[in-house]
Order: structure tokens, then C-alpha cells, then sequence
């Protein structure tokens, strides 16, 4: 704290532009910054990494250059930047809640370890997720569904992957309110999107932004969402803690780390960067747009979400029974 009280990155703010943004340079290469993704173009993570890469340009003059690398649910690009040398700043990973805190209990052999090769550097963005469900389904609240499950022969729950958010989240469901359920898990979003309109499988935790339009024609109906607040793109569907289900709030986060040896200064400059950006109405309106939510923290507070949601979703995953992929 500096001795008014007020945070570091509130007191650097005060500071006159040209004078912050020196400093900021100061402790970066003059080389442009390498963002590494671990999705292919046009995934979330991609769409959110490149409105980020647009307004950290302002603060890097040596611009700002998306690198994907997918594969391995993002383990390519993660043990690339844990690899990286030298750790100078100018490769970043651009990672998401599976690599930075799920992949740990998910893989049996992981080449990486999230609390030992990265450093923190910023959160950006969050995207929520809606319970959604067939019209076939005789359910119009959750409460409905999960009586209507219970009757049910049998469940299926449609999932973008084994080991992913939407794939915990419908056991958490499935386990607390006392229903058998068979995931099937989709290798693409298109695929997944196909089963549960065309009633294959009877219910999916897809993001917002993915499942709002078929909401809105009437080819879904959404059951609750799974953020702190209702959606902008569904606000008349309530949030999992009103519906008393506080376990089921669960979102998709993004955010930046660095090779575990980069210097204090330059990871500092670059969450001042990370955090100018972010101030700015056009660059959250992007975000929203696409369909994600701002969601800034600094290094140290984002380090120590990242170690809580680890604990976290370890204890998901050891609830559940999922058995680790090799």
C-alpha cells in the first residue's frame, strides 16, 4: 500500500500518461510482445486474446504479435512459454482456466506445472456459462429439470471436452442433486451444438455468448447461468446462486503469466500495461460484445486466484470420479 492507503496500481494511475508510460517501457525489451495461444483462430480464447492484443499496442510501441499453437487442450502453447528463454518478457502465455488450473488434476502426465513454471501477470476476461436444455425437454426451471432427470431412464449430457468447465459442471449438477448422468463429450463446438438442438443429448453448460442466439429464436431454453451477476445476453435467466446452487458458479477465465524467471520489473509493467488497457469503455465494449466480461486483477491477486481454483477444481475432479487423461 503507498501511505495514503490507496493500491499501487490506483496511485500509479494519478501518475501523468507520458510519465507512467515510460516507466512502463522502461522495464520491457524493445522487441515486440509475443502473445501464445493454445486454440486455433476464431476460438474464445483467440477472439478475446486479439481484442487484448489491440489495446496493449497503445502501451508497447514494439507492437504486440498473436502466435496460436493448438493442440493437446493447450498444452503445446503452455509448456512452450514454461520453455521459454530467454525469460524476458516478450513471450507471453495467453492461457484459460483448463490450462492454468484444471489441467493439473485432469492429466495424468502434464509437461508442465502451472504454480511452478509461470509467473502471474494479469487476469483479462471471464466468460460465463447457461445451463441449457432441448425443447423436447418438459422442464422450465432448473428446479423442473432436475425433477424431470430423476424420472428420467436415462441422461445425457452433451460436453466440449473431458475435462473441461461445462463437463464438471454437469456432474457437480448431476452429483448434488441426485441423478446418473452419461457425458458425451464433442471434439468440436459445431458437433456438440448439433446434439443438443437436435434433442441428442438433454442437457449442456455452453458459454453465453455461444448459446444466447438459439435461446433467443426458441431453439433452446437456458435454465440459469452460471456467473456472479445475470447476463446482459440472457437477463431474465437467473444466475446458479439465486437458484441456491452456489457450487454450480463457474465461469471460463483468461488471463497472462509469464516463464517463471522473468524479473519483478518487467512483469510489473506489463500488468500496469494489462491494466491500462482494460480501463478503456471501447476495448471492455469489444469484449462484451463478443461475449466475454471484463475481469482484471493484477499479478498478486491473480496468482492467488489461480492457486485457489486449483485447489478448487482438484477437489471437482476427485468428487467426481474423473479419471485422469494421459
Amino acid at each position: 500500500m503507498t501511505p495514503s492507503g490507496i493500491s499501487r496500481r490506483a496511485a500509479l494511475a494519478l501518475l501523468p500518461a507520458p510519465l507512467l508510460a515510460s516507466r512502463a517501457r522502461a522495464a520491457l525489451p524493445d522487441r515486440p510482445l509475443r502473445l501464445v495461444l493454445g486454440f486455433p483462430p476464431g476460438s474464445g480464447p483467440d477472439v478475446v486474446g486479439r481484442i487484448l492484443a489491440e489495446g496493449l499496442r497503445e502501451s508497447l510501441p514494439a507492437g504486440v504479435v498473436i502466435d496460436n499453437k493448438p493442440g493437446a487442450a493447450g498444452a503445446i502453447a503452455a509448456q512452450e512459454i514454461a520453455r521459454a528463454a530467454p525469460a524476458d518478457g516478450t513471450a507471453l502465455l495467453f492461457g484459460e482456466v483448463g490450462q492454468l488450473a484444471m489441467a493439473p488434476s485432469t492429466y495424468a502426465r502434464l509437461p508442465y506445472d502451472p504454480a511452478r513454471d509461470f509467473a502471474p501477470v494479469a487476469q483479462v476476461a471471464a466468460a460465463d456459462f447457461a445451463f441449457v436444455v432441448p425443447t423436447t425437454v418438459a422442464a422450465s426451471t432448473l428446479a423442473d429439470y432436475v425433477a424431470w432427470a430423476k424420472g428420467a431412464p436415462q441422461v445425457f449430457m452433451g460436453t466440449f471436452g473431458a475435462g473441461t468447465p461445462g463437463h464438471f459442471g454437469a456432474a457437480i449438477l448431476a452429483n448434488e442433486a441426485g441423478f446418473p448422468i452419461e457425458a458425451v463429450h464433442f471434439r468440436s463446438t459445431g458437433d456438440a451444438m448439433t446434439a443438443i438442438l437436435n434433442g441428442n443429448v438433454q442437457g449442456m453448460f455452453g458459454t453465453v455468448a455461444l448459446v444466447a442466439p438459439h435461446v433467443k429464436a426458441g431453439k433452446l431454453k437456458a435454465l440459469a447461468v452460471t456467473g456472479p451477476a445475470r447476463s446482459p445476453l440472457l437477463p431474465e435467466v437467473p444466475t446458479t446462486a439465486e437458484l441456491g446452487r452456489p457450487s454450480l458458479a463457474f465461469d471460463a477465465w483468461f488471463g497472462l503469466v509469464a516463464p517463471a524467471a522473468t524479473p519483478a520489473a518487467t512483469l510489473a509493467s506489463l500488468d500496469e500495461a494489462v491494466g491500462r488497457a482494460l480501463s478503456a469503455p471501447a476495448l471492455r465494449s469489444k469484449m462484451e460484445e463478443a461475449g466475454f466480461r471484463a475481469a482484471p486483477q493484477g499479478r498478486e491477486a491473480f496468482g492467488a486466484h489461480m492457486r485457489a481454483e486449483t485447489t478448487r477444481w482438484a477437489e471437482v475432479v476427485r468428487k467426481t470420479g474423473f479419471r485422469a487423461i494421459e
